[in-house]
């Protein structure tokens, strides 16, 4: 039995948002306040001017980190084009980016958070669990969407080469199709 009240389209087909999505505004949130916080008690502690000094530090640090990971990256893509192939995985130099881009970032616990991304364990440690969350992502994707596209891609025999082959199909003409095509590559 209806009311007559009109029903919201909301209600029905509105799509639960991720845990992500739900608690990001959150957390940087309460990173920002943290930041704002230690800030200041180590301003109260050590003066004004120990804390301008810390963040133009974090500042030129950063950037001096940048510039060189960019430059190792380029380095690196040259010389592979030169050899004609394509550049090494595991270089690190996305996670040095990002690391200085934390240098970069004003606060005390960026700053630690982007000098523990400089040092080569923790690289490694970060873009091993990296490799394993997207591999696991793309394991469980739907079948038609982007992460299956991905995944098929993928497929290779177990002694890692690549099988080559090609597609016949042997249509039968239909009733309008009584001329054959030419064929596609000669």
């Amino acid at each position: 039995m209806t009311t007559g009240a009109p029903t919201s389209p909301y209600t029905a087909a509105r799509p639960r948002r991720s845990r992500l999505r739900r608690y990001l505004p959150l957390g940087i949130a309460a990173w920002l306040v943290l930041e704002i916080w230690l800030l200041a008690q180590v301003a109260g502690a050590a003066g004004g001017l120990a804390v301008f000094l810390l963040l133009v530090a974090g500042l030129m640090a950063g950037s001096v980190v940048i510039k060189r990971a960019g430059r190792r990256a380029f380095q690196s893509l040259n010389e592979a084009l030169q050899r004609g192939g394509s550049p090494e995985r595991g270089g690190g130099n996305g996670l040095m980016m990002l690391g200085g881009l934390l240098l970069i970032i004003p606060g005390l616990l960026s700053d630690v958070a982007g000098l523990l991304l400089l040092l080569p364990p923790v690289q490694k440690a970060v873009s091993r669990y990296a490799e394993n969350a997207l591999d696991k992502r793309l394991r469980t994707a739907a079948p038609g969407s982007l992460g299956d596209a991905f995944q098929q891609a993928r497929i290779r025999r177990p002694d890692g080469k690549v099988v080559q082959g090609e597609v016949i199909r042997e249509d039968r003409p239909g009733p309008g199709d009584e001329q054959e095509r030419p064929p596609l590559s000669r």
